[in-house]
């Protein structure tokens, strides 16, 4: 009781000291900021400015900050403000400008707005640390803000921004974050370099996914960064496989390079006739997921942009789905199910991007389950019931039934998943174990890694699912892998998002001869002075001009 007696004394003295300083300009600044912040509405304001000027990092972490301050404010002010009764403070020190027009009522700890500025700018940080560390300063402003317009103790602000923080490190439980791509993970390979694009021949899928809302189409984003490549653009009406056929004999005429601007299952198609025709395949991600490209490293058009120019690129496997007698069914470069999973993916991909991955994974298998029934197979001889088989070109993370990103993608190994159906009680120990999130620790759930595996007897499967695709399926079914047969383009460096939007505001600038831009110039001779010795730009052989 005397340390809380002490505690509190020190909380009150502080928040006096504060009431009596008088800092140039935040008379005004503060209370108008901190009113701001009422109701979330400047995080919101951030969220959307995040999604609508950045890239794919920063779409995500501007869901995962909204996800983290939903989270905080629920604990916040639904439980911890009932829990915790504390007067507000008196503002007789205060002065009256800076007062709030209309005082609040709720109980003073913890501070709400502290909590959801914390929890907003936390999960922005986990997915991309750099605007977490530009949203910091206004974090910080928003929490201060609230002692010094006189509606909190300092300890109430300390404890809201704990709260906050708490609140974004449980999302990651739920919905893990994406790690940062480490490429130096990667089996590196040379490739054609061709600047400005030059003999690089690109489809574009102008069927796939749905783009990014406001920006430019597809084609002209690519004619702006590599204006010499040629661009076939494919329309809805017109048979895909057949363009990138010719494609591909264009691409064996020119620099031997086959570019591709759509979603996985258009990528898919390509993988394969670039494999086979022994072409570098240059990846631009033109879908609404575009699981293939991240794993790769190319989260942007500006990324293999500059990758296709600098002749960057790292090798990768291709699956392959063949019948029972070896035909051919068709390949896949990420993953590969048969069972409940393929309409499981489905619907979790409507909610995922409102709730995150993992609660859209148990919501979608819900409502799966309720009129799902087992599938009856052999798998390399054995009989088995299952709920559900995935495979995966590659070690997938993490475990359980919402695998997001793989380490590494020359491997050789396919990743396979299955859930039982045959054990007691295996409909609600799948329920339950996945909304536990405890899954890949339940004994319905198997995992192995192999180079091969057969599956046979498929009487109950009608279809199979590959890459966003679905396929009939034969009685029969053979996965096996053709390792590191893939070359695709990959930045060797990460360029930011901010340095990516640069790229392509300023490609028009680089003349067609290479030769320094305008801007180029000005950052060279600024470097030379800076450094006191004349600057060289070696060629792209190396050697200097």
């Amino acid at each position: 009781m005397q340390h809380r007696s002490r505690l509190s004394r020190l909380d009150h003295e502080w928040f006096e000291r504060v009431a009596a300083a008088h800092i140039p300009g935040a008379d005004q600044a503060l209370p108008a900021l901190s009113k701001a912040a009422n109701h979330g509405r400047l995080w919101f304001a951030s969220a959307a400015t995040l999604a609508a000027l950045g890239g794919p990092k920063a779409r995500r972490a501007a869901r995962r900050g909204l996800g983290s301050l939903a989270l905080a404010s629920l604990s916040t002010n639904a439980v911890a403000k009932y829990a915790v009764r504390r007067h507000r403070p008196s503002t007789d020190r205060v002065p009256f400008v800076r007062r709030p027009a209309k005082a609040p009522w709720t109980s003073s700890f913890p501070s709400g707005h502290s909590a959801s500025a914390a929890a907003f700018v936390a999960g922005v940080a986990l997915e991309a640390p750099r605007y977490g560390a530009l949203l910091a300063p206004l974090a910080a402003a928003v929490a201060f803000s609230r002692v010094y317009v006189g509606v909190h103790y300092p300890g109430d602000v300390l404890a809201g921004c704990a709260l906050g923080v708490a609140a974004a490190a449980v999302t990651c439980y739920w919905w893990p974050p994406r790690p940062p791509y480490v490429r130096n993970g990667r089996t590196r390979v040379e490739a054609p370099a061709l600047p400005r694009g030059a003999g690089l021949v690109v489809v574009a899928n102008s069927g796939s996914g749905k783009g990014v809302p406001g920006r430019i189409p597809a084609h002209e984003h690519l004619r702006i960064l590599l204006p010499e490549a040629e661009i076939i653009v494919r329309e809805q009406d017109q048979d895909l496989l057949e363009i990138l056929d010719k494609a591909v004999v264009r691409a064996k005429e020119s620099a031997g390079v086959l570019g591709v601007c759509g979603g996985d299952g258009t990528v898919s198609a390509a993988a394969s006739r670039a494999a086979e025709a022994g072409l570098a395949l240059a990846v631009f991600p033109g879908g609404t997921l575009n699981h293939f490209s991240l794993d790769a490293g190319a989260d942007t058009f500006e990324d293999t942009a500059h990758a296709v120019q600098h002749g960057e690129a790292v090798r990768v496997d291709l699956a392959h789905v063949l019948d029972g007698e070896g035909t051919p069914v068709t390949d896949f470069v990420n993953t590969f199910s048969i069972g409940l999973y393929p309409e499981l993916v489905r619907r979790r991909e409507k909610l995922e991007d409102r709730i995150g991955k993992w609660p859209a994974a148990a919501l979608s298998l819900l409502s799966v389950l309720r009129d799902a029934t087992p599938i009856h197979l052999r798998i390399d001889g054995e009989p088995r019931t299952l709920w559900l088989l995935f495979a995966g070109n590659g070690h997938y993370y993490p475990d359980g039934l919402a695998p997001s990103h793989r380490a590494h993608l020359d491997e050789g190994l396919l990743d396979v998943r299955t859930v039982d159906a045959d054990a007691r009680l295996a409909r609600t120990r799948l329920a339950i174990s996945t909304l536990g999130g405890a899954l890949n620790r339940s004994r319905i759930f198997h995992t192995q890694r192999v180079e091969k595996l057969a599956l046979d007897g498929l009487t109950d499967v009608d279809l199979l699912a590959h890459d966003g695709e679905t396929t009939p399926s034969p009685d029969s079914l053979r996965l096996t892998k053709s390792r590191g047969v893939l070359t695709v383009y990959s930045p060797a460096a990460d360029l930011g998002e901010i340095r990516q939007q640069f790229l392509t505001a300023t490609a028009h600038l680089t003349p067609p001869d290479g030769s320094p831009s305008p801007w180029q110039q000005l950052r060279l001779r600024g470097a030379s002075q800076w450094r006191g010795r004349p600057t060289e730009r070696p060629d792209r052989e190396g050697r200097d001009r």
